[in-house]
């Protein structure tokens, strides 16, 4: 009997050995990984089967939910002898079972063109009745550090404070900003402050040597950018220069101005004088020579008329009321330019003693 009983515990522990060594996932790669934006990984889940495992193969890959209040989303299936990659339209694409028939033990899969997205825990699930395992996988997808902006800002005279800037537009924290000297002796000036994790280089009190070039680099644990600044320390100003080229500044500007306005008062003057002469021209037009010639047409006329009739005893008449019809407003102002005609002079006739106009 206690041979029996000796033989019966070998027996259990002999199955208990053979359950053990059912359904198992056998990677041994590292659980959490960190991987570059735009990159590729390999996410391992490769496994064994007991001759007990019977039952139809299932893997799953799921993407855990960082919150417990969310669900987890499946990413690729095998299910049925046939395999299921377009499963989730984020990844779409962009995941694979490693093997082209995952039954034969390698349930790893790719994961391609890696976003920051793609960042969280992930579960291979391998089911294969009465058998089933698990494992996760942390991978952290990195952004490697943009190029770098170089700049400097503050004084670059002698004796002034400057500050060296580096920044990176984009990349995964931690980031760590170093600063180096390429020009001389390639030493950074003894009174610089480095700060690693603003990417900034203060620098006290300039000197000359303190001209150069200098470069930042920016560096996480997946990538590096650099960029170069060249800063050159220069004197101070000469303030009695500046002062004096303002003076002749403001004096050329005072010249200018009052070069225009005489110029505008010379112009102003010029018409003012223009238009008072062309009304003492108008002043001194003669009048219209139609109402002079009607007026000596009127003259001769009577004259010519009265020629015959002209005696001793009628000749004042005549000559009172000819030249009382003639128009007075004409002949009283004549035209300071035209020549005023001499008086008429009568001559008698011996003979019969008519009068003639001389």
């Amino acid at each position: 009997m206690a041979l029996s009983a000796g033989c019966a515990r070998c027996v259990c522990a002999l199955l208990l050995a053979g359950l053990a060594q059912g359904l198992d996932i056998t990677s041994t790669t590292p659980s959490s990984i960190e991987k570059a934006s735009n990159g590729n990984v390999k996410l391992d889940c490769e496994f064994t089967l007991a001759p007990e495992d019977s039952g139809p193969l299932d893997i799953e890959w799921s993407l855990l939910a960082s919150d417990n209040q969310k669900e987890d989303k499946v990413i690729i299936l095998y299910s049925g002898d046939r395999a299921y990659e377009d499963y989730y339209d984020a990844m779409k694409g962009r995941v694979h079972f490693n093997s082209a028939d995952p039954k034969n033990g390698d349930a790893s899969i790719n994961l391609t063109n890696l976003k920051s997205t793609d960042t969280g825990t992930y579960q291979c699930k391998v089911k294969k009745a009465p058998g089933i395992k698990s494992r996760k996988i942390l991978l952290t997808v990195m952004v490697k550090p943009s190029k770098p902006r170089c700049y400097v800002e503050g004084s670059s005279e002698v004796g002034k404070d400057f500050v060296l800037k580096c920044q990176s537009a984009e990349g995964t924290n931690p980031m760590e900003y170093t600063w180096e000297r390429l020009t001389d002796n390639k030493l950074l000036p003894a009174n610089a402050e480095l700060d690693r994790v603003s990417g900034t280089m203060k620098v006290k009190n300039a000197s000359a040597s303190t001209s150069g070039t200098y470069r930042c680099t920016a560096k996480n644990r997946v990538g590096t950018e650099q960029c170069v600044v060249q800063f050159t320390v220069v004197p101070p100003p000469n303030t009695a220069g500046v002062i004096a080229g303002a003076i002749i500044g403001v004096l050329l500007a005072l010249l200018l101005v009052a070069i225009i306005l005489f110029c505008c008062c010379r112009a102003r003057n010029k018409k003012k004088y223009e238009k008072e002469t062309s009304y003492e021209i108008r002043e001194d037009v003669p009048p219209p020579k139609s109402r002079m010639s009607t007026a000596r047409s009127y003259i001769a006329g009577s004259q010519h008329s009265s020629v015959g009739s002209l005696s001793p005893s009628n000749m004042h008449e005549y000559g009172k009321s000819q030249y009382d019809k003639i128009p007075t407003d004409e002949f009283e102002r004549p035209p300071s330019h035209a020549p005023v005609p001499p008086p008429a002079k009568f001559l008698s006739d011996p003979i019969d003693g008519r009068l003639s106009i001389v």
